[in-house]
C-alpha cells in the first residue's frame, strides 16, 4: 500500500491581496500532485477559501459571520480550480469539510478515515478545508496547519509538506535547512505575525511540525510558489526539513495524543513524571493537584510540578475515574487515574 503524503497550501501562496486565485500557482501545484500521486495516497489541505470569497461580500470587515459566508463562497471556487487542472491528468477531486469534533470523537474519526480510503481506492484526490460555515467557535481548529497535522498523525503519513509563500524558517535572512530538536531558540526565530490573508504563521507551522515529527511524520516548511518546489520538498531538497522521530505507539494512542480534545489537567510530582517515562500507569499517590476537573473516560493533560506551562505537557491520558471521585478517596494508595496503555508521553 502506498504511503500517505499531506500537502498543506497557505492562503498567501495561492491568492493575492484582493483574493484573486493565482491560476498559475494552482496549475503548478496540480502538475506536481499528479507526479506524486503515482507514489503516494495524497491529502491536499488548501487554505484560501475566505480569501477568495470575501470580495463577493459588500463591505467585508472581517467579522466571524462574514468569514463564514466568505468561506462558503470560496470553497467551491477553489475546488473548481483544482478539479479543472487535475482533470488534465485524469484525476478527480473530492471535497472534505472537517470540524474539530470529527477528530475528537474516535468513532467519527474512524468513519472519516474510511471515507478517505474509499476515495483513494477510486483514484480520487481529497481536498480538505475546515467546515467554517457551521464550525462551533469553541471547537474550531486554530488554522489549517492544525487540520493538516491531525490528518498526518491520524493517518500515519510519511511526510507533511507545509507550502507557503516563505522559503522556510529564517535565521538572519538565511533558511534553516534542518531542525532536529524544537528548542526555545528555534521557536524564537519564528515571526509571531500572521501570514497575510491567513490564520497561521511560522510559529503555527513550527508547533505543528513538532507534533508531526514526534509521531513519526517528517515535516518540510517550504515556498510552494517556486516552480517544482513540491517535488523538491518531497525529496527533502528545499526549505526547512524536520526529520521524523522514531514512534512505536499504536494508532489509538496517536489519536489520544493528537486528535482528542483534553478536558482536564493534572499536576504530578517528579516521581510520577519519571514513572510515566518508564511506561507506568498514573497513580493517585503521585498527583499533586487537579488544575481542571474531568469525568471518567475524558482525556486529560499531565504536567510536572513547577512546569505547568501549556507547551510543557508531559503526557495525556484517558481517565479511569473522575477527578471528583479521586479527590474523595480516603487513601491514594493503589488508585489508578490512567492505565499505562491509555497514556501517551511527549
Amino acid at each position: 500500500m502506498k504511503p500517505v503524503l499531506v500537502l498543506k497550501v497557505g492562503t498567501a501562496a495561492i491568492t493575492n491581496s484582493y483574493g484573486d486565485i493565482d491560476e498559475i500557482v494552482i496549475q503548478e501545484i496540480c502538475q506536481q500532485l499528479a507526479v506524486l500521486h503515482q507514489k503516494y495516497r495524497i491529502i491536499l489541505v488548501s487554505s484560501g477559501a475566505v480569501g477568495s470569497g470575501k470580495k463577493y461580500l459588500s463591505h467585508f470587515s472581517g467579522s466571524i459571520t462574514e468569514k463564514k459566508a466568505a468561506a462558503a463562497i470560496g470553497n467551491p471556487l477553489l475546488l473548481q480550480k483544482y478539479n479543472a487542472f487535475l482533470q488534465e491528468y485524469s484525476l478527480c477531486v473530492a471535497q472534505i469539510l472537517c470540524e474539530r469534533g470529527h477528530f475528537s470523537n474516535r468513532v467519527q474519526f474512524l468513519q472519516l478515515r474510511e471515507t478517505f480510503e474509499e476515495l483513494w481506492k477510486n483514484n480520487i484526490l481529497p481536498v480538505v478545508n475546515e467546515n467554517d460555515a457551521i464550525s462551533d467557535l469553541a471547537l474550531k481548529f486554530s488554522d489549517n496547519d492544525e487540520v493538516a497535522t491531525l490528518l498526518a498523525v491520524g493517518f500515519s503519513a510519511e511526510k507533511i509538506l507545509f507550502g507557503s509563500s516563505l522559503p522556510g524558517l529564517l535565521q538572519k535572512g538565511t533558511v534553516v535547512d534542518r531542525i532536529d530538536r524544537f528548542t526555545d531558540d528555534i521557536f524564537a526565530l519564528a515571526d509571531s505575525k500572521l501570514s497575510e490573508g491567513g490564520l497561521g504563521g511560522m510559529l503555527s507551522k513550527l508547533s505543528c511540525a513538532r507534533m508531526a515529527t514526534n509521531f513519526g511524520t517528517t515535516a518540510v516548511l517550504f515556498d510552494v510558489r517556486k516552480s517544482g518546489n513540491i517535488l523538491r520538498a518531497e525529496q527533502l531538497q528545499t526549505g526547512t526539513v524536520c526529520p521524523a522521530k522514531a514512534c512505536n505507539i499504536s494508532a489509538h494512542q496517536k489519536w489520544l495524543a493528537s486528535g482528542s480534545l483534553p478536558t482536564g489537567k493534572v499536576v504530578v510530582d517528579s516521581g510520577a513524571a519519571q514513572a510515566l517515562q518508564k511506561r507506568k500507569s498514573l497513580l493517585l499517590v503521585g498527583v499533586e493537584h487537579f488544575i481542571e476537573p474531568f469525568e471518567k473516560g475524558d482525556i486529560f493533560e499531565i504536567y510536572e510540578k513547577g512546569r505547568e506551562q501549556p507547551n510543557e505537557v508531559v503526557a495525556v491520558g484517558k481517565a479511569r475515574i473522575s477527578s471528583s471521585e479521586a479527590r474523595h478517596k480516603k487513601s491514594p494508595k493503589g488508585v489508578e487515574i490512567a492505565h499505562a496503555d491509555e497514556i501517551v508521553i511527549f
